[in-house]
């Protein structure tokens, strides 16, 4: 019985043709970082001011963390105006089957809660949409850390981490969900990260992306497209 899905939001849930990565890797850079795709690609999923703080200790300016952060902030919403995000396909169905199983909805993620907010008013996820929305404002450490799970879990009431599902995009969301002591930890493929990856990191499924958690939730088989779902790592 799922109580709580915490799921993810860039990569995830939210379709934004990749301008998080995009405008992390030349905010470091505009400060001399000579951080490479691969560089960037680890971080993907941290707290921003750690990632930034990490990629500038790449050959750049490490006292430029806040203008950094400031740039990669701008970049974003310039990307975000030039192309809005959308929901990824299957987003609303995977609530509602979630809803139907009388589960609460979280989104976590690695933003700052100005960032989140825009994103959501993009959305129109202000609704109700979803039950809470957290931030790595919100507590002392991003993924891998749990804490973000564990403060969805405070919000919403719920008690037990066994009774808790989380979705996400990135080695870091598999490894927080696995931190926090969910019950169900699911690694999606809709980020990008490849799938020899992802599966290297602690997880219950992968599956191509959060449409297919309908599927998984009903026990139906996920779509042989993407190959078996995937056990957890001994």
């Amino acid at each position: 019985m799922i109580a709580l899905a915490a799921l993810d939001i860039a990569g995830t849930t939210v379709e934004e043709g990749g301008a998080v990565y995009h405008a992390l890797h030349d905010a470091v850079r505009r400060h001399g970082s000579t951080a490479g795709v691969s560089d960037v690609a680890h971080w993907m999923g941290a707290d921003k001011r750690t990632a930034i703080r990490s990629l500038l200790a790449l050959g750049g300016d490490p006292t430029a963390v806040e203008k950094a952060f400031a740039d990669f902030e701008r970049l974003l919403r310039e990307a975000y105006d030039a192309t809005p995000p959308v929901a990824m396909p299957g987003v609303v169905e995977a609530f509602a089957a979630l809803r139907d199983q009388g589960a609460k909805i979280a989104l976590t993620t690695g933003f700052s809660a100005e960032v989140t907010d825009l994103l959501l008013e993009r959305l129109g996820w202000r609704d109700g949409t979803v039950d809470t929305v957290v931030c790595t404002d919100d507590v002392p450490a991003g993924r891998p850390a749990p804490y973000m799970v564990h403060r969805a879990m405070e919000r919403t009431g719920v008690l037990r981490t066994a009774g808790v599902l989380t979705v996400g995009d990135t080695v870091l969301d598999l490894e927080a969900g696995s931190n926090a002591g969910a019950g169900v930890v699911v690694g999606v493929l809709s980020g990008g990260v490849p799938r020899e990856t992802l599966a290297t990191a602690p997880h219950t499924h992968l599956i191509p992306s959060v449409a297919d958690l309908v599927d998984l939730l009903a026990g139906r088989q996920v779509p042989a497209a993407a190959g078996p779902v995937s056990a957890r790592p001994s």
